[in-house]
């Protein structure tokens, strides 16, 4: 009868070194292809996010002009003073009644997109212009047309 040594009676086995570089390869292409999606749908409930904040405020500040005969004169007058939009910038109002047209919001033929106030939100890259059809207010979440638009500036 021949006698094996405890030592080699039982044969760990273990990952090779190719088995964990394929493995670390697939979870790298896996990532690679699920996190542009992601940042996309982010980017996508932000906005929506955006939008709604803002019908809220334009909301607001129609009751408070229904009780006060006037627009407020800033957010903090209907109690979003200090509110920022899911990028971390403030929201922007302008009343036009109260400060005439020449810093509100035009469109591409320099119009004034509102005649009561200008509410917005510069958006992702913070960055704002007047005209709402120059680079950096394309991705601006604003209000147009008295309210009937509520959404991104390149799609108004």
């Amino acid at each position: 009868m021949r006698r094996t040594s405890p030592a080699f009676a039982v044969r760990v086995r273990g990952f090779t070194f190719v088995e964990l570089l394929s493995a670390v390869l697939l979870a790298g292409v896996l990532l690679a292809v699920a996190l542009p999606g992601f940042a996309q749908y982010r980017n996508k409930v932000r906005t929506t996010h955006a939008k709604q904040d803002i019908m809220v405020m334009s909301a607001l500040a129609e009751e408070y002009w229904r009780t006060n005969g006037a627009y407020p004169n800033s957010l903090a007058d209907i109690g979003n003073g200090d509110r920022v939009d899911p990028w971390g910038w403030p929201y922007v109002y302008y009343n036009i009644d109260a400060n005439g047209k020449g810093h509100a919001r035009k469109d591409h033929a320099l119009n004034p997109l509102n005649t009561d106030f200008d509410l917005y939100s510069p958006g992702p890259d913070g960055e704002s212009k007047s005209q709402i059809t120059q680079k950096d207010s394309l991705d601006d979440i604003l209000r147009a047309s008295n309210g009937q638009f509520i959404g991104i500036a390149a799609d108004f």
